[in-house]
């Protein structure tokens, strides 16, 4: 073992054959971050990240996505002694007294099974840390999970482990698309573009100021995903009724029409078929075709409690999913028209600010607006 502690970043399988572009976000993040790195390099399926302090490392390549989990482990070489002894060495020292745990081997063995490697470093860790008092897990009862990845020349012994946010690497997609934040719904619409690879610019409609400090909180969760330091983001007053059924829809609709007016051809929409009726996406999607532009769907694949899954990694708290909940609630048949007049003065509302990525966005932003 070479004693120093790395950050392995395992891609989702849609990112396998996109791994140099995940690269350059993870390169990108750790130079937004100010995170000092020696390399970053890939190892078969996984990406190896040596950098000087691999918490915030770790923490803020969990950032980006196209990744299905990313690890702090300890390297050794591909050889059946040297993994059972390092994962007996971690083991020991992560275990607490009493716990059940599992150990977990994947990726490609030499000479044996992982398998072979689960069993004989669990009865290791039971012989040599007895005093701790731990005991062997199933996987669908443990308290620490013990997990191992196996390369061509290397096996990677995971000291912390923990989910990444799927998806595949931003712009991915290199098509350009611009998509619109004004509630909870298009919020995480945007998420989904951005998840889903499109080289994605964001702009905010409002219609009073009250909504600005709650749009502003979400999208400051939302602008480290576009893995930029300095992102410049554009806002709109739309002067529409912000009560009842019928004024929403015009407003879902008066977005839809100042979106047309943007230079990109793509247009993100944040429509779902389990959310608006047939008849008013049709007519969404019929507009969108009549300017000769494209439209996107990304929460076509979003289902069920996927949403709210969805508002929480976006920062989203219990007052923003009641919106939600009632955005969902919304009958949506009827299909009101956009003002031009509204568009119009939309437009010349229009204010761009600049956001240098970091922790005092939410006020930079409200003080430049």
């Amino acid at each position: 073992m070479d004693g120093i502690s790395y950050v392995v970043v395992f891609p989702t399988i849609f990112s396998k054959k996109k791994i140099p572009r995940l690269i350059d976000n993870i390169k990108r993040i750790l130079e937004i971050k100010s995170l000092e790195f020696r390399s970053v390099k890939r190892d078969g399926d996984i990406i190896l990240v040596d950098a000087n302090d691999p918490v915030f490392a770790s923490s803020a390549i969990n950032l980006l996505f196209g990744i299905e989990k990313v690890a702090i482990a300890r390297r050794t070489k591909n050889d059946f002694q040297a993994i059972i002894s390092e994962i007996t060495s971690v083991g020991g020292n992560l275990l607490l007294k009493g716990e059940r745990f599992l150990v977990k081997v994947e990726g490609t063995s030499k000479g044996f099974l992982p398998k072979d490697i689960e069993v004989a470093a669990t009865a290791g860790i039971i012989e040599k840390r007895s005093s701790l008092g731990a005991r062997p897990g199933t996987d669908e009862r443990y308290e620490k999970l013990l997990y191992t990845y196996l390369t061509e020349d290397n096996s990677y012994i995971c000291i912390f482990l923990d989910e990444g946010n799927g998806g595949v690497p931003y712009k991915s997609q290199t098509k350009k698309t611009v998509c619109a934040m004004y509630d909870e719904l298009s919020a995480i619409s945007c998420y989904e573009t951005i998840k889903q690879g499109y080289d994605t610019r964001m702009i905010v409609c409002y219609r009073q100021k009250s909504e600005l400090t709650n749009l502003i909180r979400i999208l400051n969760h939302i602008i480290p995903r576009l893995v930029q330091r300095e992102v410049k983001i554009e806002f709109f007053n739309l002067r529409v009724s912000s009560g009842g059924k019928r004024s929403y829809l015009v407003y879902v609709n008066t977005v839809l029409s100042l979106l047309l007016e943007q230079s990109e051809r793509r247009i993100s929409l944040a429509l779902s078929s389990q959310i608006f009726s047939s008849d008013f996406i049709d007519s969404s999607l019929k507009q969108v075709f009549e300017n000769e532009k494209i439209p996107l769907l990304p929460l076509a694949g979003v289902v069920d409690g996927k949403m709210f899954t969805d508002a929480k990694e976006i920062g989203m708290e219990e007052e923003n999913l009641k919106g939600l909940e009632k955005i969902i609630g919304i009958d949506s048949k009827e299909v009101p028209k956009a003002a031009k007049k509204i568009v119009d003065y939309a437009l010349k509302t229009k204010k761009v600010v600049s956001v240098e990525v970091g922790p005092n966005n939410v006020h930079d932003i409200l003080d430049s607006l």
